[in-house]
């Protein structure tokens, strides 16, 4: 699909361009606009730039669409659509490539580790978070004590949060510890709305809940705003001028581009890309930053969520902002493989926050994918293959001892340690972290809810 759109779109327009002369500048416009998006969408399928002279070749990384693909050449990642079918995951060094991001190097790491005077989170020395946009930017100006603010956010469309959903939220809130600095969650409910099945009703009601697994990681009242866009967007002038300015300056052209939409999608899915870029520029946020427009952000996010702000990165020097940074995270794996998506439909593809010990127990053991061998004999003889085993990437995740989790590498991967010993750990890893964060967000009461979720001065010690 991807391939052959952009070949017989270009050919057409050219055809149209030839056959008649341009009535006017602005057709002139919109038909080179057409012709470097539809470039752009054939160089993301194909790899290569378009030649009118030259047939495309194989497709690249992110085009599935080919039978004869090879497992790196499957592997496709869009804001709502990540599929590979290697079993170690996505390649995140093609990823980058593609992407046009940088990786997160050991240089990088040391810089930060400098910087706070910490060791860095487990998730930045394990290549959790891999790619960024501008971070070396951030650092520059916390060392010469000039303001940043970050922005995460979440896609509600269900009362159940697993935790992968955790990822973003664990690494943001240690980050708002270590640099001291204001936080904003965008609740994108509109999106969901727009996306899925549900009534508006529906979509903000998960929003609230959602927000009471959010505010369990432990994020400070006094520096933390979480917003639904629902509720915010008509309460504040200053975030919707923000959305119309980027909707002026992005074409349906451009966003067709990047998001692939098609004709046939509604205009509300056309327009949301300026909704979720808004909350990158600080006076989007007038109760916060007053009239502050100079406030650089940083974005903690997966990498799936890369094309909205490669659109605000473009958009915000024409509109007077400076570009958001950005962090970015590898996917987690769905408890079936890491070619396998995860759903809140299907209750086994996950651990879900509301589980108990005893379904955490029974899902690892049963539902787990292992790296193991068939027999204990070829395992203890070969080893197991910690690069697709589903146990110990969670344990990348969650196991803070860097030593302890080599250990287990070692020992499984020499075969002194059975896939059934793997799962025990893990198990429990799991049990006490589900069971501690289901007593926190107990705590967490509609008044609190409403507290986060209040336009209001938070706390920060920049001027």
């Amino acid at each position: 699909m991807f391939v052959l759109i952009p070949v017989c779109s270009v050919s057409c327009v050219l055809m149209v361009m030839g056959l008649r002369a341009p009535s006017s500048r602005d057709e002139i416009d919109s038909a080179v606009q057409m012709l470097l998006s539809l470039k752009m969408s054939y160089k993301a399928a194909m790899g290569e730039d378009y030649k009118a002279d030259c047939p495309p070749g194989n497709p690249a990384p992110g085009n599935n669409s080919g039978l004869g693909a090879t497992e790196a050449e499957e592997d496709f990642v869009d804001p709502w659509t990540v599929q590979t079918s290697s079993a170690k995951g996505i390649d995140y060094d093609k990823l980058i490539v593609r992407f046009g991001s940088s990786k997160i190097d050991k240089e990088l790491v040391n810089r930060i580790e400098r910087a706070i005077g910490q060791k860095p989170h487990r998730f930045l020395r394990r290549g959790i978070f891999f790619s960024h946009r501008d971070m070396n930017q951030i650092l520059d100006a916390y060392e010469n004590k000039k303001p940043f603010y970050l922005y995460t956010g979440r896609g509600p469309s269900s009362e159940a949060m697993h935790v992968g959903h955790l990822i973003p939220f664990i690494f943001t809130k240690w980050l708002q510890d270590v640099f001291n600095v204001p936080l904003v969650i965008q609740m994108t409910d509109d999106e969901k709305y727009l996306w899925k099945d549900l009534t508006l009703d529906q979509a903000y009601g998960y929003a609230v809940e959602n927000a009471k697994d959010i505010i369990a990681c432990g994020f400070d009242i006094n520096k933390t705003f979480i917003f639904s866009d629902l509720d915010y967007m008509g309460a504040s002038p200053g975030f919707y001028k923000n959305v119309v300015k980027i909707q002026k300056h992005v074409t349906f052209n451009q966003v067709k581009g990047i998001f692939g939409f098609t004709d046939s999608d509604s205009i509300g899915k056309i327009s949301f890309p300026a909704i979720q870029a808004a909350p990158s520029f600080s006076n989007s946020f007038p109760q916060i930053f007053g009239d502050k427009t100079d406030v650089q952000c940083l974005i903690p996010c997966a990498i799936d969520q890369d094309p909205y702000f490669r659109m605000t990165r473009d958009v915000a020097p024409r509109i007077g902002y400076p570009k958001p940074a950005l962090l970015h995270s590898t996917f987690f794996p769905a408890l079936q493989g890491a070619q396998t998506k995860m759903s809140a439909s299907d209750p086994n593809s996950s651990i879900f926050l509301t589980d108990t010990a005893k379904q955490i127990k029974t899902k690892v053991n049963k539902h787990a994918f292992s790296g193991g061998r068939d027999t204990v004999e070829e395992h203890r003889e070969f080893g197991g293959n910690c690069d697709v085993d589903v146990s110990f990437m969670y344990l990348t995740f969650f196991l803070e001892d860097d030593d302890r989790l080599e250990q287990i590498r070692k020992d499984y991967t020499s075969g002194a340690m059975l896939t059934g010993e793997l799962k025990k750990i893990l198990i429990e890893v799991l049990q006490p972290l589900i069971a501690e964060h289901q007593a926190r967000r107990k705590e967490v009461t509609d008044e609190i809810v409403k507290e986060f979720m209040t336009p209001r001065k938070l706390s920060y010690d920049f001027q």
